[in-house]
């Protein structure tokens, strides 16, 4: 990024720009990004497997299985977002 630089007028000023915004302390995104995008994938491959195995029993068509198990995993991951929507409105 220094030989982009090196030629700018305004060098010294985004240097000083960028230090003060890397020294900011804030609030931490972690537990936002975990729930955001970790819990939801969990979420979706735990349900997908279970459904999987509920379905193995009941249902014959392998095309139907796959089929009704990913619509419960979607469906398990949406409810979970609308859960986290609403409590998240509401705090």
């Amino acid at each position: 990024m220094d030989k982009q630089c090196k030629d700018c007028g305004q060098k010294d000023s985004c240097r000083q720009a960028f230090e003060e915004l890397g020294n900011l302390k804030g609030p931490s995104v972690l537990l936002k990004v975990v729930q955001a995008f970790l819990l939801p994938l969990i979420f979706f491959i735990v349900a997908l497997a279970v459904a999987e195995n509920v379905l193995a029993e009941r249902i014959a068509s392998s095309l139907g299985k796959n089929l009704l198990a990913l619509a419960a995993a979607v469906a398990v991951v949406f409810l979970y977002l609308m859960i986290l929507k609403f409590w998240r409105n509401r705090n």
